[in-house]
């Protein structure tokens, strides 16, 4: 593998660790190093960390906020 992708991959423990979950990437990267954009794209799918993932996260969690808040006014008007 290239001297550049090994420091581009070591610089960031999310990807050291990725490529150590998915040892693919480490051959693809050895016989491909222009690959580093799929890369990486693969990385925050992988992760979820893509907008669409957060996006969905964050509905998520005001999903549950809003059926917290539904609990607690039914509580109170069991009272």
């Amino acid at each position: 593998m290239r001297k550049e992708v090994q420091e581009y991959i070591l610089a960031n423990e999310e990807r050291k660790r990725f490529i150590r979950e998915q040892p693919i990437w480490y051959r693809r990267l050895s016989r491909k190093p222009d690959d580093l954009s799929s890369f990486q794209l693969e990385m925050m799918n992988f992760y979820e960390k893509t907008i669409p993932h957060r996006v969905n996260q964050f509905t998520n969690g005001i999903q549950m906020a809003q059926m917290m808040m539904q609990m607690f006014q039914a509580m109170r008007t069991k009272d």
